[in-house]
């Protein structure tokens, strides 16, 4: 049996410190806000979204919330982005993507200010962390990885590690951090052979594909640590499930999350932090 990493204790540890930051900007007259820009009702991005709410209450951050029905205009989405753009007591922007079909995301990230993007989501956030130069804000969720390992001590530097899942939201930018770490890192995705045997060798996985219980037990040996931060809704079994066949990879590796109670906590604890962040700089 492995040892499961929950996210909660991850995130209590992170909230400490956030809160004294929340507390000393309200001592100048400064109240931390996050505007949420939620276009739909996927189920992944409510999750995430209760999340991050009770997050921002448990810290003392104030939430603005814009939802837009599913079939809004891209015309209505820049709109919606213009006015939190404008809205000086709106410190940063959460906006959930995938964006519906009919809509232009990049066109929508690229409207957002820079300094107002919490999840890395502009041109000029996913170059510094590319750039390593420490400007800007990374994806939340990949943070979140980096600072659950940490957390529980599991050593990136000069270990293997290998990230299922080539996107700007997860994969790439979570690679980036794991080398910025000084992990030597493999990143996989629909094209790649023999996935099972390049997973196998990784002490380090990371499962960012977005595809329901898609890496079962054949991925995984002795000793490996599992972060799976898929968020997928599975019909069959009524219930959120992950990346990762857990009750097969489960008794196989050292170390793994669970879904949800895993990542979750420690992304909406990083996405929290840079409200409080970009609060401070503004």
């Amino acid at each position: 049996m492995s040892n499961v990493l929950r996210g909660k204790a991850v995130a209590d540890a992170m909230d400490v410190e956030t809160t004294a930051r929340v507390e000393a900007l309200k001592a100048k007259g400064v109240e931390p806000c996050i505007g949420i820009l939620r276009v739909g009702e996927r189920e992944d991005d409510l999750a995430y979204e209760r999340g991050a709410l009770k997050r921002a209450e448990k810290n003392g951050v104030a939430v603005k919330q814009v939802l837009l029905p599913a079939d809004a205009s891209q015309a209505d989405l820049l709109a919606a982005i213009k006015d939190l753009n404008e809205d000086s007591s709106v410190h940063g922007v959460l906006m959930f993507r995938p964006l519906p079909k009919q809509m232009d995301e990049a066109e929508a990230c690229e409207a957002l200010l820079p300094e107002k993007d919490l999840d890395g989501i502009t041109r000029g956030s996913m170059a510094s962390i590319y750039s390593g130069t420490g400007a800007g804000f990374a994806p939340c969720t990949a943070e979140g990885c980096i600072e659950l390992l940490k957390y529980y001590g599991v050593e990136m530097s000069g270990k293997r590690a290998v990230v299922i899942g080539r996107s700007l939201v997860i994969g790439k930018p979570v690679a980036m951090l794991l080398m910025a770490n000084n992990a030597t890192v493999t990143v996989c995705h629909s094209r790649t052979q023999n996935m099972p045997d390049v997973v196998k060798e990784a002490d380090i996985v990371i499962c960012a594909l977005g595809r329901g219980e898609m890496i079962d037990g054949k991925y995984f040996r002795e000793g490996q640590t599992v972060l799976d931060v898929g968020i997928n809704w599975s019909e069959e079994k009524g219930k959120l499930v992950g990346d990762v066949l857990f009750e097969e990879a489960e008794p196989i590796v050292e170390a793994i999350t669970p879904v949800p109670g895993g990542c979750g906590s420690a992304t909406t604890a990083v996405l929290i932090r840079h409200v409080v962040e970009a609060a401070e700089k503004a």
